[in-house]
């Protein structure tokens, strides 16, 4: 433990050592020991510094800031306002759900009368789409 090291500790948490890191509160106590008059001096700054820090106090609120609290809170949506917001979710849903039967729909009815839907090669389709195109012979 230096001297340097010592001060650090001190000054970061204080002058009790049950705050010191545990890794260092051994060497930091027996480094006091050795040297008392050094160690001394930079507790007793320490001390009065625990000392100010614990005598601080937070009043609690009075009567008059939380009913100024109170009294900023947003106020309760109207009864209309939330049943709008049921229509509109209950909307989204039987949108989704028709979705959903047309698909089906459509996808039985391809099965039910085996009918394949025609595909048409375009401009879109890659060399690893099957393209009808044989580029090897340029």
């Amino acid at each position: 433990m230096t001297p340097e090291r010592f001060h650090q500790i001190v000054e970061a948490y204080g002058a009790d050592p049950r705050r010191w890191p545990s890794a260092e509160r051994a060497a930091g106590q027996a480094w006091a020991q050795r040297h008392r008059q050094q160690a001394d001096a930079w507790l007793a700054q320490a001390a009065a510094l625990d000392a100010w820090l614990a005598a601080d106090a937070v009043a609690p609120p009075d009567a008059a800031l939380q009913q100024r609290i109170v009294a900023s809170a947003p106020a309760r949506r109207p009864a209309s306002q939330r049943r709008t917001w049921w229509w509109s979710g209950a909307a989204v849903a039987g949108v989704g759900l028709l979705g959903g039967v047309a698909g089906a729909l459509a996808v039985s009815f391809f099965v039910l009368t085996e009918a394949v839907p025609s595909v048409h090669e375009s401009y879109l389709t890659s060399s690893f789409g099957g393209s009808s195109a044989d580029w090897s012979g340029e």
